[in-house]
């Protein structure tokens, strides 16, 4: 939506009547953002606040005609109650000319941060705007959606890199999960936005949307190693097989070979009967051309209990198809043979699933993974308990510390002060006050209207790895 959304009206309807509630000469209002204490996961990967400045934020986003609408509408709203704050932001248009005077300072993107500790600040520019800052912030809370799954992606990389390390080859780990999560998100913006937080870990999807939105707001055409911000291969669905009858599932799959002589190929196999897909299918009708291809035939499982069934179709293809033990002492398909696992993982399963499959003597260079709803739709604001918290005001030329500290729940005590992160040696980073020793390694990201840092996606990655 872009430039043509309205800024005004993209807030919680409640803020709309706060201007008037704040102490009177306050000057300045300062907030934070943090994943809470009993967050799920014990570190946040930062991402998406760069896409959402560019996109929301940046430029002249306020005008005239976006006034008149925002106090048409929310009159209608308020049910004929007049709350709108009309002389606030035609204070912005006339003296800021329709950019947001906030700064916004956050860690950089694909940094590693531990939780309970500030990603983010944001405070008013113009002491006359000093009521901005919180009617922004339902806009920039939504970064906790590629926060989250660029976190989730993570964790699951190094589960990953723990079972390649133990029973294979580590420098495999950039195509072991692949996204499969674009018709299982809300929105083509939801699948761009977790789409493009996965591949900062990793390489391999089929969120075309996410790869579309790195190339546009993270300069991601053309990122090194291998020239661009992710991959696919071909690959069946049920339609693909099912369509010629029960009867020709064989003559489906040698349709499939025979339309790709080369390269890597997936094929479902469950259609049917995984079993008789693996032994007779693939180990006897197909054998010979699959062996005498150029690349790779990866066969997905898609029902069952993965814990059961993928060490079992692993060992009809060894008896199929043969291959090596490495030295870790665990079996290596052939190469032309692979599995794929697109069923039920999330970063969870994923452990149970390589133990299983370590358990019955087989590396984990032998399969991949591909998620879905387990990657980009099972979680919520809730899963890191992400938070933004005023911290301190100025009032007639005083600072004041703000927080909150709830007798009913001491995990949602928050900060107080003029915040910033440091960097210490022995906690990695940590949140302080201004007047505590240590740079702040929170940059400016926008002020006043234009954006400070533009990030790429190769720089990003390097950051998260």
């Amino acid at each position: 939506m872009g430039k043509k959304f309205n800024i005004i009206t993209a807030t919680d309807s409640y803020k709309v009547g706060h201007y008037p509630i704040y102490p009177k000469k306050l000057e300045i209002l300062r907030s934070y953002f943090e994943a809470r204490v009993g967050a799920k996961y014990s570190y946040t990967v930062m991402f998406g606040l760069q896409y959402i400045i560019k996109e929301y934020l940046a430029g002249v986003v306020v005008t005239k005609k976006k006034i008149d609408e925002a106090e048409k509408k929310f009159n209608k709203h308020f049910m004929g109650k007049k709350i709108f704050n009309r002389e606030g932001w035609e204070y912005i248009l006339k003296v800021h000319g329709g950019k947001l005077p906030v700064s916004i300072k956050a860690v950089r993107e694909g940094t590693i941060v531990p939780i309970s500790n500030v990603l983010m600040c944001i405070e008013n520019t113009d002491p006359a705007c000093a009521w901005l800052v919180n009617y922004l912030e339902t806009l920039l809370v939504q970064v906790w959606y590629p926060i989250t799954v660029c976190t989730r992606s993570h964790v699951m990389k190094q589960r990953i890199l723990a079972a390649l390390e133990k029973s294979g080859d580590p420098s495999l780990v950039m195509f072991k999960l692949h996204d499969f999560g674009f018709r299982g998100s809300t929105s083509v913006e939801s699948a761009g936005l977790g789409g493009a937080a996965h591949l900062i870990n990793f390489w391999g999807t089929d969120t075309f949307a996410g790869i579309e939105l790195l190339e546009e707001y993270y300069d991601g055409d053309n990122v090194p190693p291998l020239g661009y911000p992710g991959f696919s291969i071909v690959a069946t669905e049920h339609s693909t097989i099912t369509s010629h009858g029960r009867e020709n599932e064989s003559a489906a799959v040698g349709q499939l070979l025979e339309a790709n002589p080369d390269g890597f190929v997936a094929c479902v196999g469950d259609s049917y009967d995984i079993d008789n897909f693996c032994l007779k299918i693939v180990g006897e009708d197909h054998k010979a051309t699959i062996l005498a291809r150029d690349g790779t035939f990866v066969v997905r499982p898609d029902s069952g209990d993965p814990h059961e069934v993928l060490p079992r179709i692993l060992g009809h293809l060894w008896k199929c198809f043969g291959g090596t033990t490495n030295a870790k002492g665990y079996r290596v398909l052939d190469s032309h043979v692979r599995v794929i696992q697109g069923d039920g993982i999330d970063d969870n399963s994923i452990v149970t699933i390589m133990d299983a499959v370590m358990a019955a003597g087989y590396s984990i260079d032998n399969l991949a993974f591909g998620s879905g709803g387990g990657l980009l739709q099972k979680l919520d604001r809730d899963t890191q308990r992400f938070a933004f918290k005023c911290c301190q005001v100025r009032i007639d030329g005083k600072d004041f510390d703000v927080y909150k500290a709830p007798s009913t729940d001491h995990t949602k005590d928050s900060k107080r002060g003029d915040l910033k992160l440091v960097v210490d040696p022995v906690t990695q980073y940590k949140t302080v006050t201004q007047d505590e020793p240590g740079i702040n390694v929170l940059e400016v990201f926008f002020a006043n209207g234009d954006l400070h840092i533009d990030d790429n996606l190769n720089d990003i990655r390097l950051r998260a790895a």
